[in-house]
């Protein structure tokens, strides 16, 4: 394997189905910490003005409407409702939109991990894209489903991450935006706050 390192230029991110009705499927993470860690993806695409796509599946069934946060972070992202494909590759508008970034490099989170995020994953790989999972911010049945998608998912390319590896490798070098990044982390790690504010009373 070679070092495929992420590049805040070329890069986009791609929420897939976070919806209301799905997000009650997932038991391989515990529910606040895995809401906490999609708003963290997020967050972190918006902080280093990643483009950003998302889009839902079926939502007149029971996979519900998209997560409100999500739709209020992005309300002039492009959003695709999709109205029934199960892997979102199949829809036109959404390829079109992937392509329209000109980015190289897909960020991909969603819900079911198996399904949602490996779909489209295996996609984009056929089509030269370079695919980076976000794992904490992806969810499914259990660990055994999970393991599954990941394993069929790395054999084919993909690389697996967290919100906070993605982060921290898209920023690079601390000296470009201490606070910024600083601010970022503790809203999504309440642990990191303890650094932050020890940072901030030493540099008063």
């Amino acid at each position: 394997m070679s070092y495929k390192r992420l590049n805040k230029e070329d890069a986009a991110v791609l929420l897939v189905d976070h919806q209301a009705g799905l997000l009650s499927l997932v038991r391989d993470i515990q529910p606040d910490t895995f809401k906490n860690n999609v708003l963290a993806l997020a967050d972190l695409a918006k902080y280093f003005q990643l483009p950003t796509i998302l889009t839902t599946s079926f939502e007149d069934g029971p996979n519900g409407p998209i997560v409100p946060e999500l739709k209020a972070a992005y309300p002039d992202a492009p959003f695709i409702a999709r109205p029934g494909q199960i892997n979102a590759w199949d829809n036109d508008d959404f390829v079109r939109a992937v392509k329209a970034t000109g980015k190289k490099q897909l960020i991909i989170a969603g819900v079911v991990t198996e399904v949602c995020v490996a779909f489209p994953t295996l996609s984009a790989l056929q089509e030269g894209y370079d695919v980076f999972i976000v794992t904490d911010a992806s969810g499914t049945f259990n660990a055994m489903t999970r393991d599954a998608a990941l394993h069929r998912m790395t054999e084919a390319g993909a690389q697996l991450m967290t919100w906070f590896g993605v982060a921290c490798e898209l920023h690079r070098d601390w000296r470009h935006d201490v606070e910024g990044l600083g601010a970022l982390f503790s809203n999504h790690i309440p642990d990191y706050r303890n650094l932050i504010t020890s940072y901030s009373k030493l540099t008063a």
